[in-house]
């Protein structure tokens, strides 16, 4: 679904001003959610139980890294259905998982994709398109440090990959890693450990 233009007189930041109004009011039945990708109003279905499995390993690493002695994350939290905001791009993302540093009630409502320090997208039939394309140039606008793209159907290994985009210059990500499932994924500081897909699930057939 997308979102009929405003004038076209009108300027950006009225632009984006309406957009946020319009995805403010939404009313969307429980497990839906709704994005802002480059001036469009897109709806996102609740996500199927391989996904959410995905979603809860790496959040689990997270959380076991924040709770470690001596982490560099130890002042941070992992969030699930937060906005993260590129009015530049009249963008507003919800990624399945952002590391953000600080209390979020100290942060107010405008959450800046950059305050970011990683963030995460599983990808689904539905959202592929954009989690490998509108997103990547969104996030790398951000600038997100680092975006890491899971996906069950990679299409440059014909197999399920997790790609980790990092080094963001210029709106696009100068360093990128891929691994196959079952490889670690090496997250450079301030997290500083190997994320584990061992445990990540593929699609049958």
């Amino acid at each position: 679904m997308h979102v009929a233009e405003v004038e076209p007189d009108a300027g950006r930041s009225s632009h984006w001003e309406a957009l946020l109004g319009i995805w403010q009011g939404l009313e969307l039945t429980e497990g839906w959610q709704a994005e802002i990708i480059e001036g469009g109003l897109f709806l996102v279905t609740p996500p199927q139980d391989a996904h959410n499995r995905i979603v809860a390993d790496v959040q689990k690493q997270l959380y076991r890294e924040i709770l470690r002695d001596g982490s560099g994350i130890a002042d941070c939290d992992v969030h699930q259905a937060i906005d993260l905001r590129v009015p530049s791009l009249l963008s507003l993302y919800i990624p399945d998982l952002a590391v953000l540093p600080g209390p979020l009630d100290e942060r107010g409502e405008d959450h800046s994709a950059a305050d970011a320090l990683i963030v995460v997208e599983v990808v689904s039939p539905s959202t592929a398109d954009r989690d490998r394309k509108a997103k990547l140039w969104g996030y790398a606008h951000g600038p997100v440090p680092l975006y890491l793209l899971i996906d069950r159907w990679d299409p440059l290994l014909g197999e399920p990959a997790a790609t980790l985009y990092s080094e963001p210059l210029n709106g696009a990500y100068a360093d990128v890693h891929k691994v196959r499932f079952g490889e670690p994924v090496a997250l450079p500081e301030p997290f500083g450990f190997d994320l584990d897909t061992s445990r990540f699930p593929v699609p049958e057939g």
